[in-house]
């Protein structure tokens, strides 16, 4: 950073006391250490395990072999343009959002910001920088103490709780206007523009779209939306939730993604010819995305709830089909300008790390570009999903696809690929290990 770079950062950071540097484990967790201002801006080096990164959602950890016997050192190396101070802290506070870098300077294979960053490298080398946008959903609850009660809505400003009726509404009802002008209030101070917000279809089920630009930049902004609803929502008493499926017979959450490309010399979107009529480039990224969806399905979708939210289809495809506005495809083309041309990538659940579900995303399609592949006959109206174009439906399917995977091998590296696979086998088990109670309630007095 430059002398006047340093001068800057020291002013935005008068007052600070402590920095968290964090940065995102495999599941897009925050995971760093706490720093001194005084350290921070001297730019002491601050170190943290490799193991972090492979860090299951329970807390524990693959063997050794996954990050390296030793269990060495990465560097926490602060990204200057996400060094924010948190505008939900009682105590003056800042959050540096960091790559985490081997000791010898370049990228872990195992940082999901690392990986994103190598698959926008790619790009570049074509002349090509890909842009995309996050449509995040998510549940506002009321604080679930216990575990084995189902998460139930705050109780509105009529006394009563909301019951499904509420979708699209701008009202005031339920109470939750304080929380989300905090909210906003928090976005403003941290430079999250926003483009639209809405009530989702589900039970205290909202949606935020995050404008389009660098992948990185979005990737970042979304993992900080994301800590910043927790964070905003325990200091108003209620509990956000970014699980897939969340409650039964309601719609999931999604975490959507839109895809153009450009040329960086011009920056013109090459989805789009002359005439605005669709390239060859454009089938090819579609043809990508269809040729990497079933590999990277356990990227898309990383838990086992993540299927709960897949196996109910509306609005949720599991497949690789492609369309022109239909919400029944895995990818969707929007209606749009030609020069708005862009892919949606619909399976990506609000549980996915945002850094690995875009890196995967923009990497399934650069390679239909590098290989040209052509994708399939687009699909409108009702369809019947062919066998060829069918996803993983459960985790341990998706698992065990990747582990064949080739293309995620070459695209991510094998240290990442099967550092994944191990973390993810971790939860996996941990799940198989408890009896549902829906096991006891239907299978105890008939098997």
């Amino acid at each position: 950073m430059t002398t006047d770079g340093q001068r800057s950062l020291a002013q935005r950071l008068t007052g600070i006391d402590e920095i968290e540097c964090v940065t995102p484990d495999l599941n897009g967790v925050p995971r760093g250490k706490v720093m001194t201002a005084e350290g921070f801006l001297e730019g002491r080096r601050l170190q943290m395990a490799r193991g972090v990164l492979l860090q299951c959602i329970m807390g524990g950890y693959p063997p050794a072999r996954f990050y390296g016997s030793d269990d060495g050192d990465l560097a926490l190396v602060a990204e200057p343009s996400m060094i924010h101070p948190l505008p939900w802290s009682d105590e003056p506070r800042a959050l540096a959002i960091c790559d985490a870098d081997e000791l010898s300077g370049e990228s872990s294979n195992l940082s999901t910001r690392g990986q994103l960053k190598k698959v926008i490298a790619r790009y570049a080398a074509h002349g090509l920088a890909p842009v995309v946008a996050t449509e995040l959903e998510f549940f506002v609850f009321a604080p679930n103490t216990d575990p084995a009660q189902a998460f139930r809505p705050p109780v509105g400003l009529d006394g009563r709780r909301e019951d499904g009726q509420s979708a699209f509404s701008v009202s005031s009802n339920n109470g939750l206007r304080p929380f989300f002008s905090e909210i906003y209030k928090c976005m403003a101070a941290l430079g999250l523009p926003r483009d639209t917000f809405m009530h989702e279809m589900g039970v205290s089920q909202f949606e935020i779209n995050l404008l389009h630009g660098d992948p990185l930049l979005l990737a970042d902004q979304t993992f900080l939306f994301k800590h910043l609803l927790k964070e905003v929502a325990l200091k108003h008493g209620l509990s956000v939730v970014c699980m897939a499926k969340p409650l039964a017979h309601t719609p999931g959450s999604s975490m959507h993604i839109h895809q153009s490309v450009v040329e960086i010399a011009t920056g013109n979107n090459v989805f789009s010819d002359e005439n605005g009529q669709p390239t060859a480039m454009f089938r090819h990224f579609i043809g990508g995305q269809q040729a990497g969806m079933a590999d990277f399905t356990a990227l898309f979708a990383p838990n086992v709830n993540s299927y709960q939210r897949l196996c109910h289809p509306y609005a949720s495809p599991n497949n690789a089909c492609w369309s022109h506005d239909n919400r029944a495809a895995g990818l969707r083309i929007p209606a749009s300008s030609p020069v708005a041309r862009r892919v949606e990538n619909r399976l990506p659940g609000a549980d996915a790390n945002p850094y690995l579900a875009i890196a995967a995303s923009l990497a399934a399609g650069l390679h239909g570009i590098e290989h040209e592949l052509e994708p399939s006959a687009a699909i409108q109206g009702e369809f019947e999903v062919p066998d060829n174009l069918s996803l993983p439906c459960t985790l341990h399917a998706a698992l065990e696809r990747l582990k064949r995977s080739q293309l995620a091998r070459e695209l991510f590296g094998q240290e990442f690929t099967e550092g994944y696979i191990a973390s993810k086998t971790m939860e996996l088990t941990s799940f198989f290990d408890e009896i549902t109670p829906w096991e006891r309630r239907v299978l105890a007095a008939q098997a």
